[in-house]
């Protein structure tokens, strides 16, 4: 098992910036793919931005390529989005998001791919 804890979110105007947190207990963190995911009000959820089980590789929605940055301290089981220039279509609620799949080093991309979530953070940006 592990938990997933997501804190950062907030209300911030357009061209602002916000860092959301994943806390991540329970099984060894480093050996997970991690992701970013946002849900906006009557979408699906999305994919924002991964890290994948290597540790090596990351990517990201073209929407947010250049503004968001992921990056991982596996020495204190957490994850970090960094967002930037932030827009009003940015606004959601942010989930963190780890899987393991034996023979799958890569990115994971589709929500079935994680088998742990957190909570979720609003993230809310006016314009």
């Amino acid at each position: 098992q592990v938990q997933l804890v997501e804190s950062g979110g907030g209300l911030v105007q357009a061209g602002g910036s916000l860092r959301l947190s994943c806390a991540a207990s329970g099984r060894t963190f480093s050996m997970f793919a991690m992701g970013w995911f946002r849900q906006a009000p009557g979408k699906e959820r999305e994919f924002v931005s991964g890290f994948s089980r290597s540790g090596g590789n990351t990517d990201y929605r073209d929407s947010v390529k250049g503004r968001f940055t992921i990056s991982r301290d596996n020495a204190k089981n957490t994850l970090y989005l960094q967002m930037n220039s932030l827009k009003p279509e940015d606004t959601a609620v942010y989930y963190c998001a780890a899987g393991f799949r034996t023979a799958r080093f890569g990115i994971y991309y589709t929500r079935e791919e994680y088998d742990y979530w957190g909570q979720g953070t609003q993230v809310t940006v006016s314009s």
